[in-house]
């Protein structure tokens, strides 16, 4: 059998991948020179890239064949993934669809079921001519804008800009994409306008930049930075919108973007401890990592979006709005001991905040399980129950350690199990065991920590691209911890947390609880050196293939891809509502289901103790003013991102402005309160309706004699 060590999922190294990749998704953009000579004159010199060098044919020829037999789907270079990679190619350059006139489009789609034969031959003529018509369309735009921000502009007028980029349209004519185009630098000055009067009114200063000359400079950065793409990294973007097509964490890594991930997996570099992603053209935070400098700030969160970095004390604030995802990485990361200072808008809205964090290195201390034992009463209750609760941020193993059998190496499973022998020792009645924000780590952790609950048999099933299932199992006998169990969950328990969330469900050991469902992720992705591909023995860079070969499923058959883990008992939160999960990514591979596997079930989920609880936490949630203003919170969030549209009209914009400022600190607020950032337990309301529901948990499994598993 497969070793299972080696299917590391780890969710905080899949998406240090993607932030790897993603210096193709960076919102430049562009639209039509040859329709506008005034546009034409002013355009810079031509750019071009020259022809394709030989070896990125075969770099070609080569994912052309390796995804097909190696992608979990087995799918074959067909028109569907010629027809999804244009688009994805497409979008990669122009997402809010500022560049291309929808002439362009139309001409590309001529191509659009040619793009398979394309890379089976080697060919990238039609990358190429694509992105030489983007820069010529940078060209003209930034052309257009220096001309538009030479006018003067009405404040007072009532029009909007369209925010959704699935809303928006490409422009027809040359009119309709300069109108496109001082609608967007007027709202770009409302919102630095709005930032400036912010600041200035805290710190007393009347003072404000030339908001012209600071989109001036953004501007020209674009075309500049757009005219320094490489074949490399042009490569990069159209590969990537082929494998992408597959799936989203398939992807190509270009040889300088592998040198980099391979860095970054040597975890020598250090930094604030956060994962970025890019979308529209902004830096966005999707994680900020357990220990890491970022976390125990304390401020940034998940959805911030970073606006500006500037390093030490009085550094220059550089403007980041619009830049290569790597080289913002690059700004943000440095040596342990520094600083470094981030404008950030919490949230993605509002005004931007400062935030001063000392750059250091990730400790395996913060980020391991930490424990806490808890009294508690019900509301109205006089009984008092030992609920013993243990924040589990990853799923870790020191592999080195645990190679050299080291008697002392680290786990998850070796410190959750010194935890419950504690809690026994104590008497606990019940233990919460926190995955709220648990990203993944170790399948075999996964496997071994399950295996704590249960007696032994099989925890997570592993489908191939050939179609074979491989079954992994906890073959120790006996439990660390026999009394009930609660499992805490949120849309962002990921990868190994859903493999033990959906077993302990399988299995009948305890109850989930938390968001509707955890984050979806349930596939597994190799790295393929494309040199050794090649050449066998070379050791020539050619790049890399990331490519999803293998899909998860629990005991019972189910997969935890796209539907992930469903809680037993559902709380309100915000989290809920993000677009965060692993459905809301473009191509996501379908949920599907595999034969179960014999194993054992125990009775410690009775439907009507479940059905029970359910209705007994919904009467307290309901009664409860501080659950009230969450849901209210909640409805204004849903709404927030329900609109397609931001008003240009001054005084409106600010004034919603300060409506999203104020509705953001609410949400700041409630993710604290859910998420526990930085300690073992808080107490709030949310975390005390989880100890109310383990304490029922625990009285109704008393009632029926079903409080140890056996």
């Amino acid at each position: 059998m497969e070793n299972p060590a080696r299917l590391l999922m780890s969710s905080r190294l899949l998406s240090l991948t993607l932030a790897a990749c993603l210096l193709v998704q960076t919102a430049l953009s562009a639209q039509d020179t040859t329709r506008d000579a005034s546009s034409q004159a002013a355009a810079s010199e031509p750019f071009s890239l020259g022809e394709p060098p030989a070896r990125d044919g075969r770099v070609a020829r080569l994912i052309a064949a390796l995804m097909p037999r190696n992608h979990i789907s087995a799918k074959r270079l067909d028109d569907t993934i010629s027809e999804r990679a244009l688009q994805l190619y497409i979008k990669s350059l122009d997402p809010l669809k500022l560049y291309f006139y929808q002439s362009d489009i139309e001409e590309f789609e001529k191509a659009k079921l040619e793009i398979d034969n394309m890379v089976q031959n080697g060919d990238l003529g039609l990358a190429y001519q694509i992105f030489s018509r983007f820069i010529q369309r940078v060209d003209e735009r930034v052309a257009v804008a220096m001309e538009v921000l030479d006018g003067d502009f009405d404040f007072t007028k009532d029009e909007s800009i369209i925010t959704d980029p699935d809303e928006a349209k490409y422009a027809n004519s040359p009119e309709d994409a300069r109108d496109r185009w001082r609608r967007q630098i007027k709202y770009a000055m409302l919102d630095l306008k709005d930032d400036a009067d912010s600041e200035n009114a805290e710190q007393g200063d009347g003072e404000t930049e030339d908001y012209t000359e600071q989109l001036r400079r953004r501007y020209s950065r674009y075309a500049k930075r757009w005219k320094q793409t490489d074949n490399d990294d042009l490569l990069e973007m159209f590969l990537t919108s082929v494998t992408t097509a597959y799936d989203p964490h398939s992807t190509y890594m270009s040889p300088g973007t592998l040198d980099d991930f391979q860095i970054q997996m040597s975890l020598n570099l250090d930094g604030i401890g956060a994962q970025l992603r890019e979308k529209d053209g902004n830096t966005v935070v999707s994680r900020v990592m357990p220990g890491g400098a970022a976390e125990k700030h304390g401020k940034l969160k998940t959805d911030d979006i970073i606006v500006t970095v500037g390093q030490g004390e009085d550094g220059e604030m550089v403007d980041i709005v619009e830049m290569p995802l790597n080289d913002v990485v690059d700004l943000i990361r440095g040596k342990a001991g520094t600083l470094v200072r981030l404008g950030v808008k919490p949230g993605g809205v509002g005004n931007v905040e400062e935030y001063r964090i000392t750059r250091a290195r990730i400790e395996l201390e913060e980020s391991a399980a930490r424990g806490e034992i808890i009294e508690h009463q019900l509301p109205g209750s006089d009984e008092t129950l030992k609920i013993g609760y243990i924040n589990l941020p990853s799923f870790y193993l020191d592999m080195e350690s645990a190679r050299q059998e080291k008697a002392d190496f680290r786990s998850s499973t070796r410190d959750v199990r010194r935890l419950l022998v504690d809690f026994q020792e104590k008497g606990v009645d019940g233990l919460v065991l926190d995955l709220s924000k648990n990203g993944g780590g170790s399948l075999t952790e996964a496997i071994n920590l399950t295996g704590l609950f249960i007696d032994r048999g099989p925890v997570v099933q592993v489908k191939n691209s050939d179609g074979s299932i491989q079954q992994y199992a906890d073959e120790e006998s006996g439990t660390a911890w026999d009394k009930p169990l609660v499992v805490m969950t949120s849309k962002f328990s990921a990868s190994a947390s859903e493999i033990f969330a959906g077993a302990i469900k399988d299995y009948g050991r305890g109850i989930v609880v938390g968001d509707p469902a955890t984050h979806g992720k349930g596939t597994v992705q190799t790295l393929m050196d494309l040199g050794q591909q090649l050449f066998a023995h070379n050791r020539a860079n050619y790049g890399a293939l990331k490519v999803t070969l293998q899909q998860f499923y629990l005991p019972d058959g189910e997969s935890t891809q796209r539907k992930g883990v469903a809680a037993d008992v559902v709380l309100p939160s915000i989290t809920s509502k993000m677009d965060v999960a692993e459905g809301d990514l473009q191509y996501a591979l379908e949920h599907d289901v595999v034969k179960g596997a014999t194993h054992s079930v125990y009775n410690m989920v009775p439907m009507d103790l479940l059905d029970n609880l359910r209705s007994r936490s919904e009467q307290r949630v309901t009664a409860d003013e501080e659950f009230a203003d969450l849901l209210r919170r909640i409805s204004s969030y849903v709404a927030q991102k329900e609109e397609h549209s931001v008003t240009l009209q001054e005084s409106a914009f600010i004034a919603r402005r300060k409506e999203l400022e104020s509705q953001n600190k609410d949400e700041e607020l409630e993710l604290a309160e859910q998420m526990n950032d930085g300690v073992v337990y808080r107490d709030g309301f949310y975390n005390r309706e989880v100890l109310n529901i383990v304490h029922d948990y625990i009285d109704g499994l008393r009632e029926k004699k079903l409080d140890t598993a056996g």
